[in-house]
């Protein structure tokens, strides 16, 4: 079967990350446009997965490839965003970084998603995973903590609180959720 525009989008997404990160990594204090222009790099990533979501759903293009490269592309980028962030900001003293906690707070939910979305993968072909109202919720919510730490915002520590919340909550339900379908696959 022939990739739908919703299945290419989605890949010219995964193609941004590397060039998000090369971006990135250019950065230094002397060359402050890099900043906006990585931002821009990660917006138009953003924007790419609600275009590549409403076609999908509105021009009958949902696929099973879709189902897994999109959110496998939602959580490379953001993992990315996270580690470079992180790294940008120590390395170059940014009044507003992300700490390190909560990277590794965001990573490690959407690195057990995926573990869990394998597991699933395996133990239950043809299970379709479907976010719910907690996760685009948290995902929304991570991306607002992103672009406060592209823009600098002050406001950081309360938005990441909600964040990490959100994170946390989702986290939860989505595990549940796994170990409840798990659970029914040999009963």
């Amino acid at each position: 079967m022939a990739l739908t525009l919703a299945n290419k989008i989605t890949i010219g997404r995964i193609l941004i990350i590397p060039v998000f990160i090369a971006v990135m990594m250019y950065y230094a204090p002397e060359r402050e446009y890099i900043r906006w222009l990585a931002l821009a790099i990660y917006l138009l990533a953003e924007v790419t997965d609600v275009i590549d979501g409403y076609i999908a759903r509105n021009f009958r293009q949902k696929t099973r490839a879709g189902s897994i490269l999109d959110p496998l592309a939602d959580k490379m980028l953001f993992v990315s965003a996270l580690l470079c962030l992180y790294k940008v900001g120590v390395d170059h003293g940014w009044a507003v970084r992300m700490p390190f906690w909560l990277v590794v707070a965001f990573a490690s939910r959407d690195i057990i998603l995926i573990l869990g979305s394998l597991l699933l993968e395996v133990n239950s072909p043809g299970f379709e995973i479907r976010p719910n109202f907690w996760g685009r919720l948290t995902a929304f919510l991570q991306v607002v903590c992103v672009v406060a730490v592209f823009l600098q915002l002050a406001a950081g520590i309360v938005i990441w609180s909600v964040a990490l919340a959100a994170t946390v909550l989702s986290g939860v339900i989505y595990m549940k959720e796994g170990i409840r379908v798990l659970n029914n696959v040999h009963t």
